[in-house]
C-alpha cells in the first residue's frame, strides 16, 4: 500500500505548502483570510503573482509586495500583542486578537465607539504603519476591549509606548518618551 498510488498522504507537504501559500495572516489553516476587504486585496496579489513567469520582473515586485505587506501585518499583531500583555493580558492576548468569519460585535452600541477609538490610535498613536488602511480585523479586537473595559487604558498604553512622530522625526529620536 505504501507504494502503490492510492496513498492518501502522498501529497501532504504539497498541501501543506499551497496552504501557506495561501494564508494571509500567517496563521495556518487561517480559513477567514478573505472575509475582510485587505484580505481580498492580498489575496489577489497572490492569485496575479501566481499567474506569472517566476522569473519576471512583475512576479518579483509583487512577491516583493506580498512580502512586505505580510510582514507589515505581523508587526502591527506583535505591536497589539505587547501593549496586551503589559495590561495584564499575557494568557489572553492571542484569544483576544484571533478574529474569524465566526466573530461578532458583544454589543451593536460599542460599534461607534470602537470605530472611533480605532481612528484615534490610528492617527494619534505609531500603533499602525504610516500606509495601513484600517483593518476590519482590529475594531472586533477593540470591540473586546471595550467589553473588557480595558479600551482607555490600550490606548493610553499605545500612546506611551508608540507615540505618533511628526512628519521628518525620525525613530531614534522619538525614544524620549519612557516605554513601559
Amino acid at each position: 500500500p505504501l507504494c502503490s498510488n492510492n496513498n492518501p498522504y502522498a501529497s501532504f507537504g504539497a498541501t501543506l505548502a499551497r496552504d501557506e501559500e495561501q494564508n494571509l495572516w500567517s496563521t495556518p489553516h487561517d480559513v477567514t483570510h478573505t472575509e475582510a476587504d485587505d484580505d481580498r486585496v492580498l489575496y489577489n496579489m497572490i492569485v496575479v503573482r501566481n499567474q506569472l513567469d517566476k522569473d519576471s520582473e512583475e512576479w518579483q515586485k509583487l512577491n516583493y509586495d506580498i512580502y512586505t505587506l505580510r510582514q507589515s501585518r505581523k508587526e502591527v499583531r506583535s505591536r497589539w500583542k505587547h501593549i496586551l500583555e503589559d495590561l495584564g493580558f499575557q494568557k489572553e492576548a492571542d484569544s483576544l486578537l484571533s478574529v474569524t468569519k465566526l466573530s461578532i460585535i458583544s454589543d451593536s452600541q460599542n460599534m461607534g465607539k470602537a470605530r472611533d477609538i480605532l481612528l484615534k490610535l490610528s492617527e494619534e498613536t505609531n500603533i499602525f504603519p504610516t500606509s495601513w488602511e484600517l483593518s476590519e480585523r482590529y475594531l472586533f479586537v477593540v470591540d473586546r476591549l471595550i467589553a473588557l473595559d480595558a479600551a482607555d487604558e490600550f490606548f493610553k498604553m499605545a500612546s506611551v509606548v508608540y507615540p505618533k512622530r511628526p512628519s521628518g522625526e525620525r525613530a531614534d529620536d522619538s525614544q524620549k518618551t519612557p516605554q513601559c
